[in-house]
């Protein structure tokens, strides 16, 4: 598959229609006004996204990613130190583990593109999160970007937790089999919608659909046909019809089952 793709651009409302969840979002970004998540929680609906789970990122931006999600019933949070904070360690991550309205440890990992963090602070870091979701039976939320062998490897040392997810999975065919062996989630972003992500949509059409979910990311990596917009959870849609175009299966199938999975992965309400 060649050029820009999304799904048919005319069918907009009918993937309205359905039933999506975006299972990593940052509607609270850092502490944003409760109007403001609010409107976006509202927007989302309209759009046929009916859950979503806001991430935190570092100990201040997970206590605001769990006031949203107590503030609105249809709303999860997780909470996590995301590796360009791993610098400042992870006090007061634990007894934020507990909130019911937490529902996994992260986003958590390795990025070694910017380098925020010095690259031992962020593997300390990054493990001991690990075994925090173990010790609280959550879901583990992995970031990693130009980070494979390295994220990798500590998942071996440490162990990769039942219900693990490669949030905004970027890689390909062979890190895509990688994370599959494991036994873990990819998460696909409005990246699968952009023009030169043809390995991406590769990984996306040897997914299984009992492992694969939707994402935003927002407020980043806004899907075409909305590039230049600031991203909003609204849009997963069109990550699903993008993802529903690279596997050759329909829309609703996907909707179906990054629903069915998102719930089991995260424990989250029937």
């Amino acid at each position: 598959m060649t050029g820009e793709t999304s799904p048919d651009l005319g069918i907009s409302e009918e993937l309205s229609a359905l039933r999506w969840i975006d299972d990593h979002c940052h509607v609270h970004h850092r502490g944003a006004p409760a109007d403001q998540v609010a409107s976006l929680v509202e927007d989302a609906g309209a759009g046929g996204v009916e859950r979503l789970i806001t991430v935190g990122c570092d100990i201040e931006d997970s206590r605001a990613a769990i006031a949203a999600a107590a503030a609105h019933e249809n709303v999860f949070a997780t909470a996590g130190v995301h590796p360009h904070e791993a610098r400042h360690g992870i006090d007061g991550l634990e007894e934020l583990l507990a909130d019911p309205d937490v529902v996994a440890v992260g986003e958590c990992g390795l990025d070694y593109f910017y380098e925020h963090s010095p690259r031992d602070a962020q593997r300390e870091v990054f493990a001991a999160q690990i075994a925090m979701a173990f010790r609280h039976d959550l879901a583990l939320v992995i970031h990693t970007r130009d980070a494979w062998d390295d994220t990798f490897d500590v998942l071996a040392s440490e162990g990769t937790p039942e219900r693990t997810v490669f949030h905004c999975f970027t890689g390909g065919p062979d890190e895509a089999r990688r994370c599959l062996d494991l036994g873990a989630m990819l998460s696909f972003s409005g990246i699968v919608t952009f023009k030169h992500s043809d390995d991406l949509r590769a990984a996306a059409a040897l997914c299984p659909l009992d492992r694969l979910l939707v994402e935003t990311d927002s407020p980043y990596l806004t899907p075409h046909p909305h590039r230049g917009e600031r991203n909003r959870p609204a849009l997963v849609r069109y990550v699903g019809g993008a993802v529903a175009a690279a596997k050759g299966v329909t829309p609703a199938a996907v909707a179906t089952a990054t629903w069915d999975n998102a719930a089991r992965t995260y424990r989250l309400p029937a």
